[in-house]
C-alpha cells in the first residue's frame, strides 16, 4: 500500500459503497439480540445470574458478531475497488478488417497488363495476405453477382489456398457489378460484428451504382479504397469459350469511387509502390484518424485496482467468526490450502451406453492392432455385442485358440444371423485346425497354439474394426473390411506373415511357394508399376522428383518405393480443377437467389 494519496483516492466499482447500508442495520439487529438476551437481569438475582447465563459465552459471541460486522465492511470496501494511483499500461492496437473485392468477369482475361489482368491481381492479393498475416481478412468475388470466397478470418493463410482457383469459369454468369461486391464485402464485415473495415476493389471498370454504394460504405463506416486493374485504351481479349472480347478500363470512374468510399486510389503496378500507397501494407487505422487506436509500443495511464490490499486483514477478522477454537482450525486449513489438489474426473458417469461400448471396443481395437490378441479378446469379452464377439473370434484365432474363436464366432451368429464375416472367418478357422502342419514352416500351423502365431487362412476380416478408433458407431463400424472392400494394397494382408489374402473358397497351398513362380511374379508387378508410371502425366523420373527436394527415406525398401511410385502414379490421375469447389458453391447460391427472387430479370 505505498504511495498512498488520500486526496486521489477514488472507486473504480462506486456502486459496491450502496451495500454499506446495510450495517446499521446489522449493528442495530446486534444491540437488539444482545439486550433480548439480558433480560434476565431484571428478573432474577445476581448472585442467581451467575449460574443460569455463562458470560464468556457471551463475550465470545459479542466479539465474533464484531468481526464478522467489520468483515462485511473490509469486503464492500474491496469489492467498491479503491485506487489512488496510475500506473502504465500499453495501448492496444487495433486491427482493422479488411474484405478484398475481385472482379471475375472475362475482361480480367486481358492482357493488359501482362501475362493477364487477373494473374495480376492473383500476384497483388497473394502480396497483401503476406504481408498481414495475422489481420482478418476476407475475400469477395463478383462478376454479374458477388459471393463470398472466404469469410472474414484471421487466418490469411487460408484465404491464400482460394487463389489458383480464381478464374472468371467458376462465376455462374458472366458481367461486372462492382457495386453489388462492395455492399457485399460490407455486410460480411457486418455480419462478423465489426462496425469499421476497409474495402478494397481490385477491378478495371465501374459506374454510377458503385459510387453509390461507396458512398453508402463510408456512410456506414467501411472505408473504400480502389486498385485499378489494366492500362488506359482498350484490350482484346479471348473468353473461356474462345469468343473474342473487348476489355475496357475505366480509371475516372474507378477513382471516383476511391473519392466516394473516403478511401484512395491506386493502379497496379508491378512491384508494391500501389498497395503501399493504399496503405496496405499495414493493419492498423491511419495516424491521421481522431478515432484510430494508439500506435504499437505507446503507453497510456490507468488506475490500478488497490483493493487487494484489503484481503489479508479480510482473512484475519474471517479467523475471529469461528465460534471456537480459531488458531486450531487455521493451523489445520493452511497446510491443506498449499497442498496441490489431485486432478479427479468422472467422465464415465455422463457417457451415454453407446458411447461406452463404443470407447471399449476402440480400446480393444488398439491392442488388437498392437499384437497384444490376449488383451484384445478380454476386452472385447467384456462387450455383448455381435461386432465385439466377431472381434474376439478374430484376437482368439491370432493367438492361435481356435476352439474358443470357433465359439465367439457362433456366439456373433446367434446375435446377428447372416454375418457374412463371421461365416467365412470360422470357416477358415475350421480349415486351418484340420490342416496337418507342414514341413520346412517354422512351425507356423502346427505350433500355433502354443507361440501364438495367427492362423494362416482367416481371409475375409481377420482383424478387427477399423472404424473402431474413430468416431463411427460401433455397431456399424464393428467388423473389418473384406479384401473385397478395400483398394489399398497396403491395407491387406502380406505374404510371409502369417496373414495371407486368399479367400475361404480358395484351396490352401499344399505347400511352399516355387521361387520362380514368386521371381515371376515379382517381375508382372514391377512391369505394370512401371506400365502405370508411363500412363502418368510425368513419366516415372517427375514420379520420383514428386518425392520432394529430400528424395526418397534412405532406408526405403523396394517394396515400399513400389508401392509409393503406384500411388504417384493414382494420384495423377486425378483431375486438377482447382476451381470445381467454388463454382459448385457458386453455382449453388445462384440458384438459392433466382428461386427466391433476389435476382433481377
Amino acid at each position: 500500500m505505498t504511495g498512498f494519496d488520500p486526496g486521489a483516492l477514488h472507486w473504480l466499482r462506486p456502486d459496491w459503497l450502496w451495500a454499506l447500508v446495510a450495517v446499521p442495520l446489522l449493528a442495530v439487529f446486534g444491540w437488539w439480540r444482545r439486550r433480548h438476551q439480558e433480560v434476565w437481569a431484571r428478573v432474577v438475582d445476581p448472585h442467581l445470574l451467575v449460574h443460569l447465563v455463562e458470560r464468556r459465552a457471551s463475550r465470545a459471541l459479542w466479539w465474533g458478531g464484531l468481526a464478522l460486522l467489520l468483515g462485511y465492511v473490509v469486503a464492500v470496501v474491496a469489492l467498491a475497488g479503491p485506487s489512488w494511483r496510475q500506473v502504465d499500461s500499453p495501448l492496444w492496437r487495433g486491427k482493422v478488417p479488411l474484405v478484398v473485392v475481385v472482379e471475375l468477369s472475362d475482361a480480367m482475361l486481358a492482357a493488359d497488363p501482362p501475362p493477364s489482368r487477373l494473374a495480376q491481381a492473383r500476384a497483388k492479393l497473394e502480396r497483401l495476405l503476406d504481408a498481414r498475416p495475422d489481420v482478418p481478412v476476407g475475400l469477395v468475388v463478383f462478376a454479374e453477382q458477388a459471393f463470398t470466397v472466404a469469410p472474414v478470418t484471421d487466418d490469411a493463410a487460408n484465404v491464400a489456398l482460394f487463389l489458383d482457383a480464381l478464374a472468371p469459369d467458376v462465376m455462374p454468369r458472366d458481367g461486372a457489378d462492382p457495386a453489388e461486391g462492395i455492399r457485399h464485402a460490407v455486410r460480411l464485415m457486418q455480419q462478423a460484428g465489426y462496425e469499421r473495415g476497409r474495402v478494397l476493389l481490385m477491378a478495371g471498370q465501374a459506374d454510377g451504382q458503385a459510387i453509390d454504394a461507396a458512398t453508402e460504405a463510408a456512410a456506414a463506416g467501411f472505408e473504400v479504397r480502389v486498385l485499378g486493374v489494366g492500362n488506359s485504351g482498350r484490350m482484346p481479349y479471348r473468353t473461356p469459350d474462345g469468343d473474342p472480347g473487348e476489355a475496357g478500363f475505366d480509371e475516372a470512374t474507378l477513382r471516383s469511387v476511391a473519392v466516394a468510399g473516403a478511401g484512395r486510389y491506386a493502379r497496379i503496378a508491378g512491384d508494391d509502390s500501389d498497395v503501399s500507397s493504399l496503405g496496405l501494407l499495414t493493419a492498423t487505422l491511419d495516424e491521421a484518424d481522431p478515432a484510430a487506436p494508439g500506435a504499437e509500443g505507446e503507453t497510456g495511464r490507468q488506475w490500478q485496482d488497490e483493493g487487494f490490499w484489503l484481503l489479508p486483514p479480510l482473512m484475519l477478522l474471517a479467523l475471529f467468526a469461528f465460534r471456537r477454537n480459531a488458531g486450531m482450525a487455521a493451523l489445520v486449513l493452511l497446510p491443506l490450502l498449499i497442498l496441490p489438489a489431485p486432478p479427479a474426473q468422472a467422465m464415465e458417469l455422463w457417457r451415454r451406453a453407446d458411447q461406452v461400448e463404443h470407447r471399449r471396443m476402440a480400446t480393444a481395437a488398439d491392442a488388437y492392432r498392437k499384437g497384444d490378441y490376449a488383451e484384445a479378446a478380454h476386452a472385447f469379452g467384456e462387450l455383448d455385442s455381435a461386432d465385439a464377439h466377431y472381434n474376439r473370434g478374430n484376437a482368439l484365432a491370432k493367438a492361435g485358440h481356435y476352439p474358443q474363436a470357433i465359439e465367439a464366432y457362433d456366439r456373433a451368429l446367434a446375435l446377428q444371423p447372416g454375418m457374412e464375416d463371421a461365416i467365412a472367418n470360422r470357416e477358415a478357422v475350421r480349415a486351418a485346425m484340420q490342416r496337418p502342419p507342414r514341413d520346412g514352416d517354422g512351425g507356423e500351423q502346427g505350433d500355433t497354439a502354443d507361440t501364438g502365431q495367427p492362423p494362416s487362412q482367416p481371409s475375409p476380416g481377420d482383424g478387427p474394426a477399423d472404424a473402431a478408433k474413430g468416431d463411427e458407431p460401433a455397431g456399424t463400424a464393428g467388423r473389418p473390411p473384406t479384401p473385397s472392400e478395400s483398394s489399398d494394397p497396403a491395407e491387406a494382408p502380406r505374404h510371409g506373415d502369417g496373414e495371407e489374402a486368399s479367400g475361404p473358397s480358395d484351396p490352401p497351398p499344399s505347400g511352399p511357394p516355387d521361387p520362380g513362380a514368386q521371381a515371376e511374379a515379382d517381375r508382372a508387378l514391377r512391369e505394370r508399376m512401371r506400365d502405370a508410371l508411363e500412363a502418368g502425366a510425368e513419366g516415372a523420373d517427375a514420379g520420383d522428383a514428386a518425392v520432394g527436394a529430400d528424395g526418397p527415406p534412405a532406408d526405403e525398401t523396394p517394396q515400399e518405393r513400389e508401392r509409393r511410385i503406384a500411388n504417384e502414379a493414382w494420384l495423377r490421375r486425378v483431375p486438377d480443377d482447382p476451381g470445381g469447389l467454388l463454382r459448385d458453391k457458386f453455382r449453388i447460391e445462384y440458384e438459392r437467389r433466382r428461386r427466391a427472387g433476389e435476382l433481377e430479370d
